[in-house]
Formats: structure tokens, C-alpha cells, sequence
């Protein structure tokens, strides 16, 4: 029975991969490109992410 549960999960994932094909394809040519200042602007709030993790960690222990 479990074996027949990876078999269905594995074809619904490819069929899901199949589908979306067309839509990558499609953000990938007319999706925003990016400009400077786009880094900053994404590892500003994952350090802040990173060091609130820590903090919980640390205030576990």
C-alpha cells in the first residue's frame, strides 16, 4: 500500500511539473528583472530571520 501511495504522489508531482512548464517559462521571459539595490533589499530581512532564530535558540537553552 505504500509502495502504490510513492507511485500515485510521483506521477501527480510530474504531471504538477508538467503543467507548470508553460509558466515558468513564461514569468522567466516577461517576469520583473532585476535592478540594484534588489540584494540588499532581500539579505536585510533575512539576517534579521537568522539572528531572531538565534535568539530563540539561545533563549531555549
Amino acid at each position: 500500500m505504500e509502495l502504490l501511495l510513492k507511485i500515485i504522489a510521483a506521477l501527480l508531482f510530474g504531471m504538477m511539473l508538467f503543467l507548470l512548464w508553460p509558466v515558468y517559462r513564461h514569468w522567466q521571459e516577461h517576469g520583473p528583472k532585476a535592478q540594484k539595490g534588489d540584494w540588499p533589499a532581500v539579505i536585510l530581512p533575512l539576517g534579521a530571520v537568522v539572528l531572531f532564530v538565534a535568539l530563540l535558540v539561545l533563549a531555549v537553552r
